[in-house]
């Protein structure tokens, strides 16, 4: 039978890393594909201790829920955004999400109509293009460098497109692993009240941190009117849980969460209580300090796995401060898409940087994930990967 689907799916992709895991799930390969926190970390007691306590309160635990999420859970939640300086909101400004991605699809639903432009970094997470795309949006990225948005091309782009919306991760992003300095993030905040832009701030690996810097959310440097902040336990606790959140203006929040009752009625409220009750029973401030320095561990063993390949100049990259990411750019005559299935007949597996690009992909990229493999594992797979590399100068060379 021929089906004759709704015209908006033409816009839907497959996601690339899903994609790869397929593949390398099937066999024995390392992957740094996927953003995949350490299984070993996961405070497996802790949460079966915070089930219980959940269950402990009889049935009343298992029936529907509020849409925008159990309400206590919405109270830490505030407490521990106050801890950023994210202040001035109530529970009612928070609405509780399956995962942070479906925050992304909420605000695109209630906010993207077809033709709507939305600034981005260039490059940036490959999952929320494809989300902006599903609702018909025209994404415009906006250059960068190691400091973030560069405010000169996002002030020209303002004026040329005079966008609807901004998508950011300005902390330890994904794919770049880029930090936005301070005053950058000040100067986003006087461009956006400016020319009234609304701004979305994801951060989900903020808490991931290597070093004691420390980094003000945009959200902190708002006055509650141009920037929602969404955020995530699938890095900090467990992503099996699927639970996020998102704050914001009451207006939007609003929306989205009717938007919601729509979609789900309601993300999975069990799981809201035992979160709730792990962050108030557990020591998840500690347990995040282990996650630092065991991934800042991992993120040196690939660093210096890469480093005499980086002062040879096959590689180029930014040695990250947060996050779960290295982006790497090698030599032009590579192609990293092409290239991926040699890669998986070497033993380990990537993401080719071209769909975190939202203009001109740069072919030669991708991205590498170094949390959830061993200390081995890293060593061994980087191996592979930049024996492939001097395969391909060789190959170059040749044909020359």
């Amino acid at each position: 039978m021929k089906y004759a689907f709704a015209k908006r799916v033409r816009h839907l992709q497959s996601s690339a890393v899903r994609d790869i895991l397929k593949v390398v799930n099937q066999g024995n390969i390392i992957s740094f594909a996927g953003g995949l926190p350490d299984d070993g970390l996961f405070p497996a007691k802790a949460i079966e201790d915070a089930f219980s306590r959940a269950f402990s309160k009889g049935n009343k635990a298992l029936q529907y829920g509020e849409t925008e999420g159990y309400r206590p859970l919405r109270e830490v939640i505030l407490e521990r955004m106050a801890e950023k300086d994210i202040t001035g909101f109530t529970a009612d400004h928070v609405l509780m999400t399956t995962g942070s991605q479906q925050a992304i699809d909420l605000f695109s639903r209630v906010l993207i109509s077809p033709g709507d432009v939305i600034l981005t970094e260039e490059p940036t997470y490959l999952a929320a293009l494809q989300v902006f795309q599903s609702y018909e949006a025209t994404i415009i990225p906006v250059k960068c460098d190691e400091d973030g948005m560069i405010m000169s091309d996002l002030l020209s782009k303002i004026k040329l497109y005079k966008p609807k919306i901004m998508y950011v991760v300005p902390t330890f992003s994904n794919p770049a692993g880029r930090v936005w300095t301070l005053e950058r993030r000040k100067e986003l905040i006087k461009l956006i009240h400016k020319h009234h832009v609304l701004v979305f701030e994801d951060d989900p690996y903020g808490d991931i941190q290597f070093t004691n810097e420390g980094y003000t959310p945009i959200a902190a440097l708002d006055d509650g009117s141009h920037v929602l902040y969404t955020s995530t336990f699938s890095k900090t606790a467990v992503p099996a849980l699927r639970t996020g959140w998102i704050v914001g203006p009451y207006q939007v929040i609003r929306m989205m969460a009717q938007a919601k009752q729509a979609n789900d009625l309601h993300s999975n409220s069990l799981a809201h209580q035992a979160l709730y009750e792990l962050c108030r029973h557990f020591d998840l401030d500690g347990h995040i300090q282990s996650i630092r320095e065991l991934y800042a561990h991992r993120k040196d063993v690939m660093v210096e796995s890469l480093s005499a390949a980086k002062k040879s100049g096959i590689i180029t990259f930014e040695e990250p401060k947060g996050g779960m990411f290295l982006w790497l750019e090698a030599s032009a005559n590579v192609n990293t898409q092409a290239l991926l299935p040699r890669a998986i007949q070497k033993g380990m597996a990537y993401v080719p940087g071209a769909p975190f690009y939202a203009g001109e992909p740069k072919q030669n990229t991708l991205r590498l994930n170094f949390t959830h493999a061993t200390d081995e594992e890293i060593v061994k797979g980087m191996q592979a990967l930049l024996t492939m590399f001097q395969e391909v100068e060789e190959e170059t060379s040749l044909i020359k």
